[in-house]
């Protein structure tokens, strides 16, 4: 049930972010964000520990796509905060994105060539969504969306091992009654 949560949290948060930077109200996505965020944290069985994971995906997210601005592909119509800088709305979508890499994305896990595939496909795929819901524009296609799924490419796998280093999700992996029975006993 967590994934399905999760899923739709992550949707429901991409969405209010997407759509808020097209209709000119860019603070409603990190709004959105930060009450999805909350509740994943609420949820998580070491917080502390997935609020790295979240900080360093949006560190990440503040790198790549301030790299992909840089580099005239791109165009984004409102949320500058700082010249040079991806849009706040934009980097928020990081750490969103963050939340599902130890549930809904789990499955990704040790599948770094998978994560890689599946980066340099959904990645470009989602910027192209929210080109077209008006969001943000490129300036020059092809060299914007092979520049992303290149980005997207290393980003991925690079998240899925962090997740999984950085998992506050799943439970700790603690031996097992019976387990801890049979050491105690002298026997294992």
């Amino acid at each position: 049930m967590n994934v399905v949560i999760n899923f739709a949290a992550f949707q429901f948060g991409w969405f209010a972010t997407v759509l808020g930077a097209a209709g000119g109200m860019p603070w409603l996505g990190p709004l959105a964000v930060l009450a999805v965020v909350a509740l994943h944290l609420r949820q998580s069985r070491r917080p502390a520990v997935e609020a790295r994971l979240l900080l360093i995906a949006l560190l990440l997210g503040l790198v790549v796509d301030s790299l992909i601005l840089a580099g005239g592909w791109i165009s984004y119509p409102n949320g500058a905060w700082l010249p040079g800088f991806a849009p706040y709305w934009i980097i928020t979508l990081w750490a969103l994105f963050a939340t599902t890499l130890n549930l809904s994305l789990g499955w990704m896990k040790q599948r770094y060539l998978l994560a890689a595939l599946f980066g340099a496909i959904g990645g470009p795929l989602s910027y192209l969504a929210g080109a077209k819901l008006g969001a943000m524009s490129f300036v020059d296609t092809v060299p914007a969306i092979m520049a992303l799924a290149f980005a997207w490419s290393l980003a991925m796998p690079l998240l899925v091992y962090i997740a999984t280093r950085l998992d506050g999700v799943s439970a700790l992996r603690r031996p097992s009654y019976i387990h801890e029975q049979w050491r105690l006993d002298g026997r294992g």
